[in-house]
């Protein structure tokens, strides 16, 4: 039994360098913790590891090479391991595929720095100038097969996860952060209670990220403890080189997300100790993209508060936009800062034939929050006359006044929202029948949304936005952004049309390894707005797979 020597520390990729020729913006930082002691069974020896690159594609997140292993030692003696899969294929659904022997791994001519340390003196100065030099990008351009002159172009990122080489059972494993937090749950937990302090910890904590990035979260966590499968897998175990400028400064801290080119309502509360009445009403001034927007003529109680609010159209490209507010009312909030996305920016890659996605499993729709209904109101005003007769003394007459008084009424107004979602095999499909069609083939989406409200135009939108979501994609990662066929109320939807239908369908296209079952997409219907709030509705509608396009294709010899 070798006793293992203590403390381990992790390193983070997050490097920004400049270098002759190209700039390399990786991300870096680490931490760790004592080892404890090993067993004959169940050891590590430090010094055992190495790191896994793959080139990936910058503005989808696709991985287009091979992810390679590079390594200081031979391990010739890996008995098992999960090699050519790496995290974002993980956290697309790609199964957990165990291979014997046949393990294989780079050893680079300038030798790598400690990845996982033992001793806690990790150089993070020098890992980070190893990833970020420009003799190291050649040699994983090489191996990978890839242009270097195309990978340093800015159009492409290297994903980095850390490899540790270990005895576990008397087998020899070779697994990244990721793989081992997902062998651990198909062992039951077995491969933490052995090996807590390597794979819980040391590993996973070798490489997380300083910034967001590639779809992986900013580890923001302990780096002195152990930590669970489900952080591993989402947010540890991997570091990303950049070949283009810094990210901007910090985008500031937003308080409403809209929509690119959408017709909003931004609202706040006014509050006033004295009564606001048509003689001397409230006001509120939206200041927004260099124009002021302004609600008028508002009345209100004494010791009471209403709504104000205003209506705009926001910019065509995304940002961010600053909102400041005036009134001479106490104002809940004089500036709000608004995030503007484009949904437009996202859509699926081309499908391929040859796609594979080897042990997929249909993931359940998402089951998010609806908001249907919303209720506000707004306080009308006027003058209750009260008159009362003064009598004169012996040297003038009486006189009427009027000793009334304002009066208030509440007027409350709602606003309900009801949409229906359909999809259907595309009328290309020529195999479909009914709701069950082929994988591979295309479907379409028709949305029908009714917004129904006693309020004046002025207090509210129609749905103007629906984005759908689909099952290859686990729901996340790609979305279709839908057109919008009317305006008004009452609108409808469909796909856009899809820029690789051979026909330019208005289609989605199933991917052709989808297994059998329920296929569900699932859409959220956005920005119908009103003064309390925007209404939300989310649907789902379900096609069900049987077989795939190639079962249509027949193969005879020509005569």
């Amino acid at each position: 039994m070798k006793r293992l020597i203590s403390l381990i520390l992790a390193v983070v990729l997050t490097v920004s360098l400049a270098i002759p020729a190209f700039a390399a913006d990786s991300n870096i930082d680490g931490g760790g913790g004592g080892m404890g002691q090993g067993t004959s069974q169940n050891k590590w020896t430090p010094g055992r590891d190495g790191v896994r690159a793959t080139i990936i594609r910058d503005n989808d997140n696709t991985p287009v090479s091979t992810p390679i292993d590079f390594s200081n030692g031979s391990n010739g003696d890996i008995q098992i391991h999960f090699q050519f899969k790496n995290k974002i294929q993980y956290r697309n659904g790609a199964a957990l595929t165990p291979k014997q022997n046949g393990y294989s791994s780079i050893k680079p001519a300038t030798a790598m720095p400690r990845i996982v340390s033992s001793s806690g003196g990790n150089n993070i100065a020098a890992i980070r100038s190893y990833f970020c030099r420009e003799g190291t990008i050649r040699d994983i351009a090489s191996a990978t097969g890839f242009s270097y002159d195309d990978l340093i172009s800015g159009n492409y990122k290297i994903l980095l996860e850390p490899i540790a080489y270990f005895t576990y059972g008397g087998v020899v494993y070779a697994m990244t952060a990721t793989e081992a937090a997902m062998f651990n749950q198909k062992v039951n937990n077995d491969l933490r209670r052995k090996m807590v302090s390597l794979t819980s910890q040391n590993l996973p904590l070798a490489m997380f990220l300083e910034t967001a990035d590639l779809g992986f979260p900013a580890w923001g966590g302990s780096t002195i403890t152990k930590q669970s499968d489900q952080d591993i897998i989402s947010s540890l175990g991997v570091g990303i080189i950049r070949f283009s400028e810094p990210d901007p400064a910090p985008a500031p801290e937003s308080n409403v997300i809209y929509r690119c080119d959408t017709e909003v309502i931004t609202a706040v509360t006014l509050s006033t100790g004295s009564q606001k009445t048509p003689d001397n009403p409230a006001y509120a001034r939206f200041s927004i993209n260099g124009r002021t927007y302004s609600h008028k003529d508002i009345y209100i109680p004494e010791d009471s508060s209403q709504l104000a609010w205003v209506k705009w159209r926001t910019p065509t490209e995304p940002g961010y936009v600053t909102i400041t507010i005036t009134s001479n009312c106490t104002v809940s909030t004089s500036q709000i800062v608004a995030q503007i996305v484009d949904l437009d920016k996202n859509p699926p890659p081309d499908p391929q034939a040859n796609d594979r996605n080897d042990g997929y499993s249909i993931p359940a729709a998402p089951n998010n929050p609806n908001t249907t209904s919303l209720t506000w109101g707004e306080w009308d005003c006027w003058w209750h006359e009260h008159w009362v007769w003064h009598s004169g003394d012996e040297d003038e007459d009486g006189y009427w006044c009027d000793h009334g008084w304002w009066q208030y009424a509440w007027l409350s107004y709602s606003a309900s929202l009801t949409a229906t979602l359909q999809t259907k095999p595309d009328e290309k499909s020529p195999t479909a029948s009914g709701k069950t069609m082929k994988s591979g083939y295309g479907l379409n989406a028709n949305v029908s949304a009714q917004v129904r409200s006693s309020a004046p135009s002025s207090h509210l939108t129609g749905v103007q936005n629906v984005v759908a979501y689909f099952p290859e994609f686990n729901y996340t990662t790609y979305w279709r952004l839908l057109k919008r066929l009317n305006t008004g109320y009452s609108s409808t939807f469909e796909f856009q049309k899809n820029k690789y239908s051979t026909y330019g369908r208005s289609v989605h296209f199933s991917p052709v390894w989808f297994p059998d079952g329920g296929y569900t997409t699932y859409t959220e219907c956005l920005d119908s707005w009103t003064p309390a709030g925007m209404l939300q509705i989310n649907l789902t509608d379900d096609l069900t797979i049987r077989e795939s396009l190639f079962s249509d294709w027949h193969i005879r010899p020509v005569q």
